[in-house]
């Protein structure tokens, strides 16, 4: 799409919320500043340059960083500090974090930008604007941060092509990042005082992540209703567990709201009516607790959203500046703390709404409820779905190994200056597995949920779940008797990528 074709969407002052970057990021707009943010922009990096000359000490203006912050730089060094700040932090390791990723990176240090507290030009932020425009895209390697004095490393990467340094995504390829200014006749920039660290202090990178999990998060929480929904009617479980007065005696709200989703997807159903149902309505709890466990999810899954906007939001950076009050405040906008906090949070729900997938898939493969042994007839002759739930097993159980917290640990940087950091780096990146992981995890509960149905004589589906499980049949057929497993699951796994998204928005599933 030409840059003349693509919408305009306007970075203002407002608040942005976690669909508003998913929009920006999934549709591509044409990014623009608005005229009060452009206004902010400069007249913050005009009052960094004036302060620049005054016989002071200004951290990251006119002195070393970290524990160098009360080493004095000459006034014609100012311009050397700042790009030497951005080659030396560059020190990411491993595969590029995605395109996606990036550009969320880029979208929130925007964010960061548009007050002007941080004191970088207006130059350099339509720079990054440009970039974004004509999809030149940083690339940033994936590990290196420590998640406290900013994502030094990752965001010096991001900062490197505007130095013409670096590489980048454009055209369709990872180029030089000199090679993409060239074809576009861009000059590099010349950072002024404070702008190499303005562009990598902040946890940018790290909310970024989150940003991308959350969005995740939120199509894995409401497609795990409707998965439940189809594993409740295979295993005739009873209804008495999500009916509303049950769930009036709690002041959870998100229990009452899965339940509620419950019976918008169960509607129709004689599920309950069925001689295998339990005579005393005691489902397992994978069953019975579906309520509790993902409307408990669905808390953390709150928790972690509001932090994440609440940061993505705010300035993220430090010194910060005040030319109308004529301030310069230091402190610790830089640290991570808030968003590992939540993203090891996040990644025990996730972990758990996974669990508790496998816990129903198993029990769907016990023979219990008039359902056949590992639900394949002739049992014994064929093992049917009794292997991918050891595949299932095996990923919860790596996302039990992955939930330990990386934010309770800290590993001092820069001679005892930086002696507390937030790990959230690590918190991110095991969060992404996780994710990931559960994402397969559901896939193999859709699949066994689905070959229960077929087995369970005399269930009449609700509409929802029958459309469901119709589509599901146009991708995976019945098994009839063994055959390779992973291609089953792997077109269950694209079923859902594809189709669920839309699902929970469709039938407010969130």
């Amino acid at each position: 799409m030409s840059i003349e074709s693509k919408t305009t969407r306007s970075i203002t002052l407002d608040f942005y919320s976690l669909g508003d970057l998913r929009a920006i990021v999934e549709e591509r707009p044409r990014l623009a500043l608005d005229a009060s943010v452009a206004e902010k922009i400069d007249a913050g990096a005009q009052y960094v340059q004036r302060k620049a000359q005054e016989d002071r000490y200004i951290y990251g203006v006119n002195t070393g960083f970290g524990s160098l912050c009360e080493t004095r730089v000459k006034a014609d060094e100012v311009e050397t500090l700042q790009y030497n700040h951005v080659v030396s932090h560059a020190c990411g390791v491993g595969d590029p974090v995605s395109e996606d990723v990036s550009r969320l990176v880029m979208l929130i240090k925007l964010l960061t930008f548009r007050t002007g507290h941080t004191g970088v030009s207006l130059e350099t932020v339509q720079r990054l604007v440009d970039f974004w425009n004509h999809d030149v895209i940083p690339v940033i390697p994936k590990k290196g941060t420590v998640g406290a004095s900013g994502d030094l490393a990752p965001l010096a990467h991001l900062s490197l092509p505007l130095l013409g340094l670096g590489k980048v995504h454009f055209e369709g390829r990872i180029v030089p990042a000199a090679e993409a200014l060239s074809k576009l006749g861009w000059d590099r920039l010349r950072l002024k005082a404070k702008e190499g660290l303005a562009l990598t202090n902040g946890v940018q990178y790290i909310n970024a992540i989150a940003a991308e999990c959350l969005m995740d998060v939120g199509d894995l929480v409401g497609c795990a209703d409707m998965l439940a929904a189809v594993s409740v009617q295979a295993f005739s479980a009873s209804r008495t567990f999500y009916q509303a007065p049950y769930h009036e005696t709690s002041y959870h709200l998100e229990r009452r709201a899965v339940a509620a989703n419950l019976r918008k997807l169960l509607e129709g159903s004689n599920h309950f009516e069925l001689p295998t149902c339990n005579r005393s309505m005691q489902d397992p709890y994978s069953f019975r607790c579906i309520p509790q466990v993902h409307g408990a999810v669905r808390q953390a899954y709150g928790f972690a959203k509001t932090t994440m906007e609440n940061e993505v939001n705010g300035v993220s950076d430090n010194p910060l500046f005040f030319p109308e009050q004529d301030l310069i405040l230091f402190g610790g906008n830089l640290h991570g703390e808030s968003t590992a906090l939540a993203l090891d949070f996040l990644a025990m729900a996730t972990s758990e709404i996974a669990s508790i997938s496998e816990r129903r898939t198993y029990q769907l493969l016990s023979g219990q409820r008039g359902l056949p042994s590992f639900l394949v007839h002739e049992p014994g002759l064929n093992s049917g779905l009794m292997i991918p739930q050891y595949t299932s097993a095996a990923l919860v159980n790596q996302n039990k190994v992955l939930s330990t917290p990386a934010s309770v640990d800290t590993i001092p940087t820069c001679q005892l200056q930086e002696d507390h950091v937030s790990m959230g780096g690590t918190s991110a990146y095991k969060l992404q597995e996780i994710v990931q992981n559960c994402w397969w995890v559901f896939a193999i509960e859709l699949l066994t949920a689905a070959q229960a149905v077929e087995f369970n004589r005399g269930l009449r589906l609700s509409p929802i779940t029958e459309g469901i499980v119709q589509q599901f049949r146009g991708e995976v057929s019945f098994l009839e008797r063994d055959r390779v497993m992973s291609d089953d699951i792997e077109k269950a796994h694209d079923f859902l990528m594809h189709r669920a998204p839309a699902w929970v928005r469709e039938w407010s599933l969130l």
